[in-house]
């Protein structure tokens, strides 16, 4: 049985992620932090790990894209899931009965409209949106709901009091597959992510975006690199017809940057966006 290396718990959106891309015979190994996700992966504990990198509202989380700098890990997929929140509490409690409200900071973010229309609830922030379902059902808390999503509900024995609860509906997080760094890639590969750093002339970022060709760049995103005050990297997901074109493309790039390097090499996610 395959150990995945989640970042939550069980019930979170990152076990969803893990079961959809390898299926449910797997095993899940629940992390406190993304750091943690990656050092379980590179010390072999995990043949893969799964952790968020970019939602649809909040934008990229780019601490996430320097862990796999330093990690030692190569991406292997990604996943596009539609995050629905909802509210849940013990079976019976109704929203009459709620004084505060638990979940992830992004999780409270995402729900803002709605958590808006009920000023007197206290907002309190954990690290997880699943683990504060259990802790609602392990300590019986009658006054306390969480924001997470159905499948915690299920698992924790709660009852969704107010569903579909995002403020924005169409709301999408993405997430990236990790494994030890092996050089091996999927043979259907048509998806990169990297980064390169360029010097520090006027131009040099339009320079080296010049040299690509035949390639969608679906995602620019820039990085201060705080060991060089003033001074950028550039993460970019290119989108490419077949595997000549991309290394093409690749060693343009290298001979107009300073630094190049790639994240993996993989299949892009086919999703409906709703």
């Amino acid at each position: 049985m395959q150990k995945i290396a989640i970042q939550g718990y069980e019930g979170s959106f990152h076990q969803i992620v893990a079961e959809q891309y390898f299926g449910e015979q797997i095993q899940i190994i629940p992390c406190d932090t993304f750091r943690e996700v990656a050092r379980r992966v590179r010390s072999g504990e995990a043949a893969y790990g799964v952790m968020a990198v970019e939602n649809s509202i909040a934008g990229t989380i780019i601490a996430n894209y320097g862990i796999l700098q330093e990690a030692g890990v190569q991406v292997a997929g990604e996943v596009y899931l539609r995050i629905v929140q909802n509210l849940m509490a013990l079976p019976g409690v109704g929203l009459e009965d709620i004084r505060e409200v638990a979940s992830h900071p992004m999780a409270l973010q995402q729900c803002h409209n709605f958590l808006d229309g009920h000023p007197a609830w206290k907002l309190v922030e954990s690290e997880d949106t699943a683990l504060s379902a259990r802790h609602i059902a392990e300590k019986k808390l009658t006054a306390t709901a969480a924001i997470a999503s159905e499948r915690a509900a299920t698992l924790y024995g709660l009852e969704i009091i107010a569903p579909d609860i995002n403020t924005i509906k169409n709301n999408y997080t993405r997430f990236m597959v990790i494994k030890v760094q092996d050089l091996l890639t999927d043979p259907r590969a048509d998806k990169a992510s990297l980064y390169f750093k360029t010097d520090h002339r006027q131009g040099s970022l339009v320079r080296a975006l010049e040299v690509l060709d035949g390639v969608n760049m679906t995602r620019l995103q820039s990085h201060p690199i705080p060991a060089e005050p003033w001074h950028y990297m550039f993460h970019i997901d290119v989108e490419f017809p077949s595997a000549e074109v991309y290394s093409q493309n690749l060693e343009r790039l290298i001979k107009a940057t300073e630094e190049v390097h790639v994240y993996g090499i993989y299949k892009k996610f086919e999703y409906e966006k709703s």
